[in-house]
């Protein structure tokens, strides 16, 4: 036998291990259902939903309306105290839908806050693309939730999430908001990451605390979100809560900022919702005293913290990832400006080619020097250099000497892996995230809606 057929039967039966690890690794994916009761929970899920301290001024409650699931609650209702101040950021998606319309008229309006406030979210039917029926929708269930809590409509916000195009049937939803108004609890906010999930296979939430002038300053969040997850603004449902005094304006500052490197850094599927929103409300109940100064200590380590709760919503998201085995980070350093180290990153945490052979645990490093190439960011071949964790792999436009296929493969074995991306020509450096992209991925969309 010659020695270049030894070669392709040793390369096949390399092949047919890989293929049949791969296969192993996906049986224990994601489900291939939305949130069923018993679904198997992501192989990344953290060990247990954390205990979220109680926010003063918010009070949460839950309800089974029937949107589309049965058998799980379905509708979830928080009432925030007189003088919350709000903020939000939206998708920008031209198809954006209803309630995201809605949120975004109200918050611009800089309504009375001496009113109160409440938030509305049901799951299962997203009310995006239903004309005038769906903003007759988003005012039906505010009106409900107005007249339930003695609020005006203006300091309603809603959000909706699941299929798109088919209209909402507001109906079951505001006949619960009696039963809803009657179960409002402070703590009831793990029962609030629950209903509004979809695909997800486990609830999300994350908090931070810090010590201030007057006494501490408490922050909870929970978010939703496991596909058509990619940055545009932000990238799913997410409702961040604290007790801080501080006036609406300076809050959406903040937002704004800390959205950029959390919410618009990570990626599962390239594809923007048409309902992405995330609302931060501050009560203002807090024994903290008001930040005034954006500039000042207390508002620096505010803004810290509530960026390491959403950073660590985003990354939850991302564990999440319909069919997702692998939790990546995409360190790009040495870019020219920010946007371009952006623009790289997403280059090579969107591409189809990089995640699959992540979920083939294949050392195949040519497919990140493709996704630079395309990105449209500067790029200089012969300052490129790659990095898988510690392991130089290529530097100088070539493969890095010394390089060990075997080395690079035994660390994308790993459930955790980080590619490092240094172009070389600047000092700008950014971080995103993404996951692998399974099967399970393809069964989970492809019976969505059965």
């Amino acid at each position: 036998m010659s020695r270049k057929r030894r070669d392709w039967k040793a390369e096949a039966k390399r092949l047919k291990k890989k293929l049949a690890k791969v296969k192993t690794r996906l049986a224990g994916a994601a489900p291939a259902t939305p949130a069923k009761a018993g679904s198997a929970v992501s192989p990344l899920a953290p060990a247990a939903f954390p205990a979220l301290p109680v926010i003063a001024g918010v009070a949460f409650a839950t309800a089974a309306a029937g949107v589309r699931y049965s058998g799980r609650t379905d509708v979830m209702l928080a009432r925030l105290a007189p003088g919350t101040a709000l903020a939000g950021v939206f998708t920008r998606s031209a198809t954006r839908s209803a309630a995201v319309l809605d949120c975004q008229a109200k918050l611009k309006g800089n309504p009375d806050s001496a009113a109160g406030a409440a938030i509305v979210v049901n799951s299962g039917n997203a009310n995006a693309f239903t004309g005038a029926a769906g903003a007759q929708s988003v005012a039906a269930v505010a009106a409900a939730a107005a007249s339930a809590l003695d609020l005006p409509a203006e300091r309603v916000l809603t959000s909706s999430t699941g299929v798109i195009g088919e209209p909402l049937p507001h109906d079951r939803i505001a006949d619960a908001m009696a039963t809803l108004a009657d179960g409002l609890d402070p703590a009831g906010i793990a029962g609030a990451a629950r209903a509004i999930m979809t695909t997800d296979t486990f609830p999300k939430g994350a908090a931070a605390e810090i010590e201030a002038e007057g006494g501490p300053i408490r922050i909870a969040g929970i978010v939703k979100g496991s596909g058509m997850i990619a940055p545009d603004m932000a990238t799913m449902l997410g409702y961040v809560f604290t007790d801080a005094t501080i006036a609406p304006k300076a809050l959406q500052k903040m937002l704004d900022r800390l959205t950029a490197t959390t919410f618009n850094a990570i990626t599962v599927d390239s594809d923007t919702s048409t309902s992405d929103s995330v609302i931060v409300a501050a009560t203002g109940q807090g024994p903290a005293a008001p930040i005034t100064d954006l500039r000042g200590k207390t508002a620096k380590a505010f803004e810290a913290a509530l960026g390491a709760v959403m950073r660590d919503l985003a990354h939850q998201v991302v564990r999440d990832g319909e069919g997702a085995t692998k939790f990546v980070e995409v360190r790009v350093t040495g870019a020219a400006d920010a946007a371009d180290a952006h623009r790289v990153a997403m280059a090579i945490a969107n591409s189809p080619l990089v995640k699959t052979a992540i979920a083939g645990e294949d050392a195949n490093w040519g497919r990140i020097v493709m996704a630079v190439g395309k990105s449209g960011g500067r790029a200089d071949r012969d300052r490129l250099s790659i990095r898988f964790g510690d392991i130089l792999v290529a530097e100088n436009g070539q493969r890095a000497a010394g390089y060990s296929e075997d080395e690079v493969s035994a660390y994308m074995t790993r459930q955790e892996l980080l590619i490092g991306v240094d172009l070389g020509i600047g000092r700008a450096s950014r971080s995103v995230w993404t996951c692998d992209l399974t099967h399970g991925y393809i069964d989970i969309n492809a019976d969505y809606r059965s």
